[in-house]
């Protein structure tokens, strides 16, 4: 390979690559688990991705010694392959460390992953025990559930933590190489309304690796007393969110408060801060209303043509879950559709605020 350094800045104005299961984040508790028991561990981490390839940087997986597994590193024949090879390794009792390049398609003499997606990935294999890793995975975990500003630094020393807000690869030789991945910065979401929506979208936004923030007016709602999935829940006055909430560029702010009145409250404070994401629940007739109140009131037209609304794709959904998994997928999109690599849409189409055409 090429020397090369590549490196992903974590600038305010863009929200983290990756959440969720993508970045593999119960992974570690996995491990946790195994290492706890006094089971050495394959750590899998694919460490640099070109062009369509499954595995992107970033995913990991972990498999245990007896045999169990957590986490992908892009799945197929190529994913097997590893799986048995880790299997193979941790029996043998090796500490080796390698770097292994895979390409996906039939065009290279060697390193073919047997997958025809195109593109390549250059995967670690780790192998971790308990004496050596198993307080540095505790740290991981700790600094992952406090979304602390830390990162995991990979190399051939094995796993530690340190303090990086960006993600790099820096590669020599198989030998002289590192890695470094900010792991603390789960992306935000501020839900601002705790009824029934914003509950099936907690569910969904935790489920796929987000920070959740809410906050509601009302004392005691029962939506907000069964939503386990917020981090935080925080009873506040409509009438000053504006000083109360802690968003910043990188945020995503979804308004569905209780009606059309809150809704305004809310919106003419937040209007003029700077969000990644910013959309407001409702219909179109009541948002077109709402909007030409807003501009007779001097509003800003650049800053009302930024926000999402309707919130979400229009997948005509209908019932609470449903207008929860078109926001979720709205904000997939928008977060995720400037990434170097990734899916397409089919030639002559685009997703906008209103879908796929």
């Amino acid at each position: 390979m090429k020397q090369k350094k590549k490196s992903i800045s974590g600038k305010t104005q863009n929200p983290p690559p990756l959440g969720g299961d993508v970045r593999g984040l119960d992974v570690w508790d996995f491990i946790d688990d195994k290492l706890s028991a006094n089971i050495d561990v394959m750590l899998l981490y694919v460490l640099d991705s070109e062009g369509s390839s499954p595995g992107r940087r970033g995913f990991k997986m972990a498999v245990s010694a007896d045999g169990e597994l957590s986490g992908t590193i892009g799945g197929g024949i190529m994913e097997y392959k590893f799986v048995e090879r880790s299997k193979s390794v941790l029996q043998s009792g090796s500490k080796e460390i390698s770097l292994v390049k895979q390409f996906h398609d039939k065009t290279h003499a060697k390193d073919q992953s047997g997958m025809i997606c195109s593109g390549s990935q250059l995967n670690l294999l780790m192998p971790l025990n308990a004496s050596a890793s198993k307080e540095v995975i505790k740290q991981i975990i700790e600094a992952r559930d406090q979304n602390k500003d830390i990162a995991i630094h990979l190399s051939t020393a094995g796993v530690k933590l340190t303090n990086a807000s960006n993600t790099e690869f820096y590669y020599k030789t198989d030998t002289e190489w590192n890695y470094t991945e900010a792991i603390g910065q789960k992306p935000v979401i501020h839900i601002i309304g705790g009824g029934h929506v914003a509950l099936a979208l907690s569910e969904i936004m935790h489920f796929l690796g987000f920070y959740i923030k809410l906050y509601d007016d009302r004392s005691e709602l029962n939506t907000i007393e069964q939503n386990s999935f917020a981090n935080e829940k925080k009873l506040i006055d409509y009438n000053t969110i504006g000083d109360t909430i802690d968003a910043g560029e990188a945020d995503f702010v979804v308004i569905m408060t209780i009606g059309y009145r809150t809704d305004k409250i809310v919106l003419k404070q937040l209007l003029d801060k700077n969000f990644f994401y910013l959309g407001l629940l409702g219909s179109g007739k009541k948002n077109e209303k709402l909007f030409t109140e807003l501009r007779q009131e001097g509003a800003d037209e650049t800053r009302l043509a930024k926000i999402f609304a309707p919130v979400g794709l229009n997948i005509y959904s209908k019932t609470t879950k449903e207008i929860a998994i078109s926001i979720a997928a709205q904000i997939i999109f928008e977060k995720n559709k400037n990434l170097p690599t990734g899916r397409t849409t089919r030639r002559g189409e685009r997703i906008g605020r209103r879908g796929l055409r």
